[in-house]
């Protein structure tokens, strides 16, 4: 740079002298002398000026941390050299980029606020002995992780900041819902380790911020496996075979390990095993509408011994007023699960059902008996949603039903009313639901109390 500059002089105060005649009769005079001196000093101040400006942008551009180690810089103001004007680089541009080989990195979370009011959570059996009081409650704040990479892995990492609220004794405070990685190079069977939701029930595995009910239904809750540790294989086998139909058929079979999520160790040396069909006979459209049926079926076997909660989500074990407690072994296990589903959707109509069946039988292990006897719950639901004002104002309606099957009536069942208000689809969506509740146990048993309970529920939800 200094070069350049000498080299500029040069030429501006070079140039008017050898422009002049070489005559020594007619030598430029004084005034002549310092005009062409003044014009030059300006032109070497402008050019001085383009120069560092030139340096600056060089500097800022080397590298996203040399502005922040750059000394401040002089720049002589004209006319009064002996003062000099001190300008601070620019700020450094924000560098955030992933650390390992992500082509993708995706932050977001959400967050659901619930109130709560009357008979909270009978619907969950509830009640009696295990009844709670009105609240307001955070009822997930979740923060999650995504990322792709080039050589076909994705993975998600995701925590909920919740609080129990007594389910699981083991849930007081941060913890992880979500934490796998799935290997998807070949759609007809990819692979996916870690935890998350094993593939059984339809209502279980849809997520939280698409129901059309704030809360999941009694029977999904009891039992299905919810979140569990292990791996899985997956996929569209129709793929490759048949593109234009790749959604007909979907499966899931998964290995896990069957005590709950979060758990370092296994309960025994057996194994759950689940398995999941998802069928898409008919994509078109249906008087008009855009429309969809899709079936499912689901399967699972495992063998729990002593201490293990078999209702990871909600409620089971009947109590003797007829309420519900999560149901921990007193003895070890060998249960079998199986359930069906539908869904059909005409344009702003979806009619949504599933049934449930599980066989619990008792095992002695080195002469212990199980301590239990053996039971058979089941249960079902069936949900009706109208959007009232198209992807605005949707009106819903649910009727399940549990038995608990460990005693002759001690079913508890229960319908929803409810209205959704899609502010922003479901990133900002507001929810009401009404839930009447009604025991079989307790119209049997009329000295434990009420048999009727009534409940309203309200949400928030925000999606970022």
């Amino acid at each position: 740079m200094k070069f350049r500059i000498v080299f500029a002089v040069a030429i501006l105060l070079g140039s008017p002298i050898i422009s002049l005649p070489l005559s020594a009769a007619d030598p430029p005079s004084e005034a002549e002398r310092l005009q062409n001196l003044e014009n030059a000093v300006r032109q070497l101040q402008q050019r001085n000026a383009e120069l560092e400006e030139e340096v600056r942008e060089l500097k800022s551009k080397s590298g996203p941390f040399r502005p922040m180690f750059s000394g401040p810089e002089q720049k002589a103001v004209a006319g009064n050299e002996s003062k000099a004007v001190f300008t601070a680089p620019p700020p450094p541009p924000v560098d955030v980029h992933p650390g390992g080989s992500e082509y993708k990195l995706t932050l977001g979370g959400y967050i659901q606020v619930n109130f709560e009011d009357g008979d909270v959570s009978a619907f969950e059996g509830r009640f009696g002995l295990t009844a709670l009081k009105d609240r307001f409650r955070l009822r997930r704040a979740r923060i999650n992780l995504t990322g792709d990479f080039a050589e076909q892995f994705e993975f998600k990492i995701e925590g909920d900041f919740e609080n129990s609220d007594g389910i699981s004794s083991n849930r007081t405070a941060f913890s992880a819902t979500d934490i796998f990685v799935n290997w998807h190079a070949i759609p007809e069977a990819n692979i996916k380790v870690g935890q998350w939701k094993a593939p059984f029930g339809l209502e279980q595995i849809t997520p939280d911020q698409l129901l059309f009910t704030i809360e999941r239904s009694l029977p999904t809750g009891a039992i299905t496996p919810e979140r569990q540790i292990g791996v899985q294989i997956w996929g569209k086998p129709f793929t490759n075979l048949w593109p234009q139909e790749k959604d007909l058929l979907t499966y899931y079979a998964g290995i896990f390990n069957g005590n709950g999520r979060n758990t370092t160790v296994n309960d025994n040396n057996n194994f759950m095993y689940v398995g999941r069909l998802e069928l898409l006979p008919f994509k078109g459209k249906f008087l008009g509408q855009d429309s969809s049926l899709k079936l499912g079926a689901d399967i699972l076997n495992s063998r729990d011994d002593k201490g293990t909660n078999i209702s990871q989500t909600l409620n089971l074990l009947v109590n003797k007023d007829g309420s519900l407690s999560p149901f921990t072994l007193p003895g070890a296990d060998e249960r079998t699960a199986w359930s069906l589903d539908a869904w059909l959707n005409i344009g702003p109509f979806d009619l949504i059902g599933e049934y449930f069946q599980e066989d619990v039988d008792g095992r002695t292990v080195a002469g212990v008996a199980p301590g239990f006897a053996d039971f058979e719950p089941s249960g079902w639901y069936i949900q009706g949603s109208y959007f009232l004002i198209p992807k605005k104002l949707q009106a819903v309606v649910k009727w399940e039903a549990l038995n608990p099957g460990q005693f002759g009536n001690d079913g508890i069942h229960s319908i929803t009313g409810g209205l959704n208000y899609y502010i922003y689809g479901d990133g900002i969506k507001v929810m009401a639901n009404y839930v009447h509740t009604w025991s079989d146990f307790r119209e049997a048993h009329p000295q434990f109390g009420d048999d009727q309970f009534n409940e309203v529920l309200l949400r928030l939800q925000v999606i970022f």
